[in-house]
């Protein structure tokens, strides 16, 4: 028989990952010796009563905003893995028949979009409904945008899509920062959180583009639409269900004063964008002003880097940051270029990817043609197998876990390696032939494994650096790098059509891989800055 000698310190299996292994221990054939038998009883008795406030070892309300999360991703990607190939297909076989300049274009602008309204999304949730009813309200705007999208009238596509990102910009920033709020002593455990619904939001990557994209492919494009409205209306219903799991995670802060001035910020930001928009269509279609999805995905991103450059400006001057925060906050516009750029690069995924799985990947499987739109889940599908094994590795390094910066650069230098993956296979090409999938499959490991030490990383230390008031927002940044780096990525798709993929995919790799050695010099001042924060 076996002795084990237990000294309990209180509060420390708050911090690992399997406590109940005691429990088990107690039932066995294991004398403990135990040194501060109150602390161990009391220590027991929480344990026993766990079940009702964990999950896995996680706060219970993790399960909500997992199963929350895959649900609307289902949607998002379900719909993302045919908007390409609904854009270009042929206007008689059901599409809208465009170029594909123009349709990377608009896939650009769009997932830009989805991104980019995270900024005043956060906004809303810090000031004026708290992170939980945005989330909610986000769900429902997001339903009614694949149902809108559902309808086969080309301005109902268009009014589908802006529904979508309106809904997405009050449930994507928000929905990360009720997770932060369930962790508030931070550490490693919020880390495993945070990889831990990062898994969810690839289960519903997984899924959506299988059963979004079959239906899509092989019977209508609307019908496919359909099914992507129907997986947020089950995310919907299950949020109801768990918000009593939250606590007081996601409540409105915010003092009726505070409440009042955002209302009169928020209607008269409504009204300088109507006016704007009003402006603008009146010009052109006064033949005074001529733009083109192009031209208007150009100015977008040059307009989207001065708004950020303005938003930490007045952080860093009106914010009343103390000197430890200003450090901490400095080394986020140093996370938002990089990502910008690794999302640049990954983004291609449902854009010319997409496209090259179309038109140059042989999917015959035993002569049945698997739709092009299945090739969109090998990346969740790696994520789903390697997530656990990221956020144990995390966990287990402890002390010994590489800095912010360093773990930004093995993403971006992974994520070069599958564009170099790409271009490579792509060679093979150039005749016509159609390639092996497994090319495309190598390039999507690479990436997950760059998405895995980049992505959820990135989402874990944006809500540690900034300052408890400044969350929502803060997290809305990080969602306008992911939009910067899409709507690049839109544009340097519509190359496809001009550029040898060789010279394309290879080009990408470069510009990537070298902005991860770039970060990699400046990884010591930056962690210095950082200080504590891993």
């Amino acid at each position: 028989m076996r002795v084990l000698h237990v000294t309990y310190q209180p509060g420390c299996l708050q911090e690992v990952a399997s406590p109940t292994v005691l429990i088990e221990w107690c039932r066995s054939d294991v004398v403990i010796a135990v040194h501060d038998f109150v602390s161990f009883a009391r220590m027991i008795d929480g344990m026993q009563h766990s079940s009702d406030t964990e999950w896995f070892g996680h706060p219970r309300g993790l399960s909500t905003l997992f199963f929350t999360e895959m649900w609307e991703r289902f949607s998002y990607y379900g719909m993302r893995a045919l908007l390409i190939l609904f854009m270009t297909d042929m206007v008689v076989s059901g599409g809208l028949g465009m170029n594909d300049a123009t349709a990377t274009a608009i896939y650009g602008l769009y997932t830009f979009a989805v991104y980019a309204v995270a900024l005043p999304g956060g906004w809303i949730a810090d000031r004026l409904l708290g992170q939980r009813k945005a989330v909610l309200w986000g769900g429902v705007v997001i339903a009614a945008g694949h149902f809108t999208m559902a309808v086969p009238i080309t301005s109902a596509f268009y009014l589908g899509l802006t529904l979508i990102v309106l809904g997405t910009g009050l449930l994507k920033p928000n929905v990360s920062a009720i997770v932060a709020e369930l962790y508030p002593k931070g550490g490693a455990r919020r880390d495993a959180g945070f990889s831990v619904f990062y898994m969810g939001i690839n289960v519903g990557a997984l899924a959506g583009p299988l059963v979004c994209g079959t239906l899509g492919e092989s019977v209508n494009w609307h019908l496919g639409f359909s099914a992507a409205g129907i997986g947020m209306v089950l995310g919907i219903t299950q949020y109801v269900w768990g918000w009593r799991y939250l606590g007081d995670a996601g409540l409105l802060r915010a003092s009726p004063d505070e409440r009042v001035h955002a209302l009169r910020t928020f209607l008269l930001g409504i009204m300088l964008v109507a006016s704007l928009v009003v402006e603008l269509f009146g010009l052109q279609s006064g033949g005074l002003l001529t733009l083109s999805f192009l031209n208007v995905a150009q100015g977008t991103g040059l307009f989207i880097t001065l708004l950020v450059v303005v938003y930490f400006a007045y952080v860093f001057l009106f914010g009343e940051l103390t000197p430890d925060e200003r450090k901490r906050v400095a080394v986020i516009p140093l996370l938002f270029l990089a990502a910008a750029v690794f999302f640049s690069g990954f983004e291609q995924a449902g854009s010319s990817m997409n496209l090259f799985a179309e038109r140059l990947t042989d999917r015959v499987v035993f002569g049945w043609q698997a739709p092009a739109s299945w090739l969109q889940s090998i990346n969740p599908l790696f994520i789903v197998v390697l997530a656990p094994l990221f956020g144990s590795l995390w966990v287990w390094l402890g002390s010994r876990n590489p800095s912010i910066p360093v773990k930004f650069t093995l993403g971006l230098i992974f994520l070069g390696l599958g564009f170099f993956v790409l271009a490579w296979g792509s060679t093979f090409t150039t005749d016509g032939s159609l390639l092996n999938p497994m090319w495309l499959i190598m390039t999507y490991f690479f990436h997950t494994v760059g998405e895995l030490c980049l992505s959820p990383v990135g989402l874990s230390s944006i809500t540690k650096l900034s300052p408890q008031r400044f969350v929502g927002q803060m997290m809305g940044v990080w969602f306008m790098a992911a939009a910067l780096g899409s709507l690049l990525a839109g544009l340097v798709a519509g190359l496809i059509e001009s550029l040898p993929l060789p010279q394309l995919f290879g080009t990408v790799g470069l510009i990537v891989a070298g902005a991860g050695l770039l970060v990699l010099l400046v990884s010591g001042p930056v962690s210095r800055m950082a200080g504590d924060i891993r």
